[in-house]
C-alpha cells in the first residue's frame, strides 16, 4: 500500500522536512538556512515520489510485500539512491544558478557522509513511522495517535463486506497453505481500490474484508460503489493471471449498508478501534443474503437512497428481507454492470 496524504498532510511533511534541512545546516555551519532547506526538499521529493509509485511502481509494490524487517532495510537502500539522485539534482541547480560561488562541482553534487547519516536517519524514522500506519490504517494511524475514540462517540459509517466464494473447496483441493497465498494476492489487490476511494481496511475475517467510511465519504460521489466495481474490474482484467497461478479466477459477494455506530477504542497492551451497532451486525447478514439470492453485489435500498448511483450501474429490486435480530425488514438492491457483471447463482457459492 502506498502512501496517502491529504493536502494539509503533504504540506506538513514538506514543511517538516526542510526544517530538518535548515536545522542542519544552521549546526554544521551557522548558516544557510535556506539552502539546507532546499537540499532537504530535493532530497524529499523523488521519495515521495517514489511511495506514490509515480516512479518504480514494480518495485514499490514488490518491497511492501516484504516481512516489516525486510522492507526497513529495503527501503533504507533505495532511500539511499533517491537521497543522492535528489543532492545532485540541487546541487547542480545552486551551481549552476551562482548560489554557490567558488565552490566545486562534486563537492555541490556529492553529500558528504555526515549528510548522508543525517537524512538516512530522518529517513528511518520516517520508514518506521509509516511502517505502523500503513500496517494500522491510516484512519485507525491518526485516531489511535490523537486519541479521538478514547471514549466511546457515535459516528455515521458505511460498511463493505467482501466475501470470497468457494473458499472451503479451495482450501480442500490445494491445502491450507495456497488458500493463504491466494488470500493474501486477494486482500492485497482489494487495498489499491479502497486506498484510491479513502476507505480503511478495518479487519480481515477469515476469508473476508470489511472496509469502512465515514458516511459523507462514502456516499460523494458513491465512492463506495465505484469501489466495489473497481476491485471486481481489476479482477476480471487480471483472470489470466489468477486462473495461471491459483487455478481460478476469484468469486466475490459484496454488500454494502451504511448508518449509526458506535466506535471505541478497547484493548490495553493490543490497542484497537471497534465498531458496535446494528449496522455493522446488518452489513454482514446483507453480504449472506448474497448467497441466498444469487447475486454479486447488494446493498440496502436506505443506503443507496442516499447517494447518486454511477450511471453504469444497473439496479434490481429484491423487495424487503427479515433480517436475524433485526425488528425491522431491509429494503435490498442487487447491483450490477450493466449486462456485463455476472451474478452469483446460489450454486456457485459455498
Amino acid at each position: 500500500m502506498r502512501w496517502r496524504f491529504s493536502t494539509f498532510e503533504g504540506l506538513l511533511l514538506l514543511l517538516v522536512v526542510a526544517a530538518a534541512g535548515a536545522v542542519y545546516a544552521w549546526i554544521a555551519y551557522g548558516t544557510g538556512a535556506l539552502i539546507g532547506a532546499t537540499y532537504a526538499l530535493f532530497m524529499c521529493i523523488p521519495i515521495i515520489a517514489f511511495e506514490r509509485r509515480i516512479i518504480f511502481r514494480r518495485l514499490n509494490r514488490r518491497i511492501h510485500a516484504f516481512s516489516t524487517p525486510m522492507f526497513f532495510v529495503a527501503s533504507l537502500a533505495i532511500y539511499f539512491v533517491l537521497l543522492d539522485v535528489g543532492y545532485a539534482a540541487a546541487g547542480l541547480i545552486m551551481q549552476t544558478s551562482g548560489a554557490f560561488g567558488d565552490v566545486y562541482w562534486m563537492e555541490a553534487m556529492m553529500p558528504s557522509k555526515t549528510v548522508l547519516l543525517y537524512a538516512l536517519t530522518i529517513s528511518g524514522s520516517l520508514v518506521f513511522i509509516l511502517r505502523v500506519r500503513e500496517l494500522l490504517g491510516r484512519d485507525v494511524f491518526l485516531s489511535l495517535l490523537t486519541g479521538r475514540y478514547r471514549r466511546p462517540i457515535q459516528e455515521e459509517r458505511v460498511f463493505l463486506f467482501i466475501d470470497l466464494a468457494g473458499s472451503t473447496s479451495y482450501a480442500e483441493r490445494y491445502g491450507d497453505l495456497r488458500m493463504q497465498e491466494y488470500l493474501g494476492k486477494l486482500f492485497a489487490t482489494i487495498a489499491d481500490p479502497v486506498l484510491r476511494y479513502r476507505g480503511s481496511i478495518d479487519d480481515y475475517v477469515g476469508d473476508a474484508a470489511v472496509i469502512t467510511w465515514p458516511f459523507d465519504r462514502a456516499t460523494n460521489n458513491a465512492a463506495c460503489i465505484h469501489c466495489v466495481f473497481d476491485i471486481l474490474e481489476i479482477i476480471d482484467a487480471d483472470a489470466h493471471r489468477w486462473q495461471k497461478e491459483f487455478g481460478e479466477v476469484p468469486r466475490l459477494r459484496a454488500a454494502l449498508h451504511g448508518g449509526t455506530i458506535v466506535a471505541a477504542e478497547i484493548g490495553l497492551d493490543r490497542h484497537k478501534i471497534t465498531y458496535f451497532g446494528d449496522t455493522v451486525n446488518t452489513t454482514a447478514r446483507l453480504e449472506g443474503f448474497c448467497k441466498t439470492l444469487g447475486h454479486q453485489v447488494l446493498i440496502s435500498t436506505d443506503l443507496a437512497r442516499k447517494m447518486r448511483l454511477p450511471h453504469y450501474v444497473r439496479v434490481e429490486d429484491l423487495g424487503e428481507h427479515a433480517v436475524k435480530g433485526r425488528g425491522q425488514k431491509l429494503g435490498v438492491l442487487a447491483l450490477r454492470v450493466g449486462g456485463s457483471t455476472p451474478a452469483l447463482t446460489p450454486s456457485a457459492a459455498e
